[in-house]
């Protein structure tokens, strides 16, 4: 299965649009970590399976979404409500009781990928306002296989960061 997962675009359309047109062959899922700063009404949530950020005033957007897929348990939220800026003891809290196999988040603007306890934890960074010591406007792509997660980061060229490719046996 292939995710692509964004977030963070802040009012920025054209960037999600892009990614749905060039990437809209070759995934199986898009996610949206929230703070779009668009209506809950736009065509584009007919792609992306989006969450409500902290600047996301209006609209019906869930805080948080499980979704099944064929091969994963896929936990998002944007991160606000679970304190991800003071780490991710009440994100792991939330995607162990999902029972999540990923758990993708934002708000924090900064890139960030690591597996713990059988979970992939993902941050696919800002594709508008990047922040900490990564700046680089970012979004991320995981191949999930039966035996490992492959991720690439890209850059908002599309082009791939080459050091932000991370593999993680499942």
């Amino acid at each position: 299965m292939k995710y692509l997962v964004v977030s963070d675009n802040h009012g920025d359309r054209q960037i999600l649009v892009e990614l749905a047109e060039r990437y809209k062959e070759k995934m199986d899922y898009f996610f949206h970590c929230g703070d779009s700063e668009l209506e809950s009404n736009d065509k584009l949530w007919d792609t992306f399976i989006v969450v409500r950020g902290n600047c996301d005033y209006g609209g019906e957007f869930l805080e948080r979404q499980v979704i099944s897929t064929q091969e994963d348990i896929v936990y998002i939220t944007h991160g606000h409500l679970s304190h991800v800026r003071f780490g991710l003891t009440q994100l792991a809290l939330e995607a162990q009781e999902a029972r999540a196999t990923i758990s993708l988040f934002g708000h924090t603007h900064q890139i960030g990928c690591e597996m713990v306890d059988g979970t992939l934890y993902l941050n696919p960074g800002s594709i508008s306002q990047p922040r900490g010591p990564i700046q680089i406007p970012s979004y991320a792509i995981i191949d999930s296989a039966p035996d490992a997660f492959d991720i690439q980061y890209y850059n908002r060229a599309h082009h791939p960061v080459e050091e932000l490719h991370f593999t993680f046996s499942k």
